[in-house]
């Protein structure tokens, strides 16, 4: 499997064939975006990769549509030129797209090709916020793939998400080869000390539930809410204990990395 970090959370997943990416974002720094209810951010690094060189998508996971960070205005545009989107349910109801397909967490959908082995996507259960946000922030899932035949989880995207009970009963069930963690450990001033994604001390915790093979943390940069500096993140991993700090891969964005 070949990962390709775009930058925040966008990510590009080659296995047996499929190109999967994640959470589109192609605008360039400097973009100042609403997110509702008072809260918006700027954002401050731009795509390794632009949407014309991101060359056949054969599928978009988009954790959800209604944050900038996670679908910005360049990749509504670009949205098109991808042969399907995998979403919410709601998501899907609003995006202008054919073959948009909309889960709830729990639900399944295939990819299938005459030439490559089936992709199994499972929707996984994310809360973007402290309990009771749901109404503020929006539904969001994570994504499970399996390959073919695989019996293990290939990858894991956990979506933008707070470390909640439902967050580490998934970790144990799937136990995935590869595990792609949305991290930030985002705020907003106008709600203080509360977090709307995991941050450091989560990833830890998430990494020795999950036991994969390889973690590789996203979506930790490139936002004025993004709380936690990146540089506490990686010292926070770099020093955790050994079942977590030996598992961790750091992409270097716009550069594939096999993993």
């Amino acid at each position: 499997m070949k990962l390709t970090h775009l930058g925040g959370p966008t990510v590009l997943i080659e296995t047996e064939g499929w190109r999967i990416l994640t959470d589109p974002t192609f605008d360039p720094a400097g973009g100042r975006y609403g997110f509702g209810w008072g809260t918006g951010s700027t954002k401050t690094t731009g795509p390794a990769i632009s949407a014309t060189e991101v060359g056949e998508i054969d599928a978009v996971l988009l954790s959800h549509d209604q944050h900038a960070d996670n679908l910005d205005d360049s990749a509504r545009e670009w949205l098109g030129q991808a042969s399907r989107i995998i979403t919410t349910t709601t998501a899907a109801r609003r995006l202008p797209h054919p073959l948009a397909t909309g889960l709830r967490p729990g639900q399944a959908t295939l990819l299938e090709a005459p030439d490559r082995p089936v992709v199994r996507i499972l929707a996984t259960p994310c809360r973007h916020g402290p309990p009771l946000s749901r109404p503020i922030t929006g539904p969001v899932v994570g994504f499970a793939l399996t390959v073919g035949s695989a019996e293990q989880t290939s990858l894991w995207v956990t979506g933008d998400t707070v470390l909640t009970g439902a967050v580490r009963d998934t970790a144990r069930a799937l136990r995935p080869d590869v595990l792609v963690m949305h991290l930030g450990g985002v705020r907003f001033p106008i709600t203080g000390p509360l977090r709307y994604t995991m941050n450091a001390d989560d990833a830890v915790e998430l990494v020795h539930l999950a036991q994969p093979r390889v973690a590789v943390p996203v979506h930790a940069e490139g936002w004025t809410h993004v709380a936690e500096p990146l540089a506490d993140l990686r010292r926070t991993l770099d020093h955790a204990p050994d079942d977590v700090r030996e598992l961790v891969r750091w992409l270097r964005p716009g550069e594939p990395a096999t993993v």
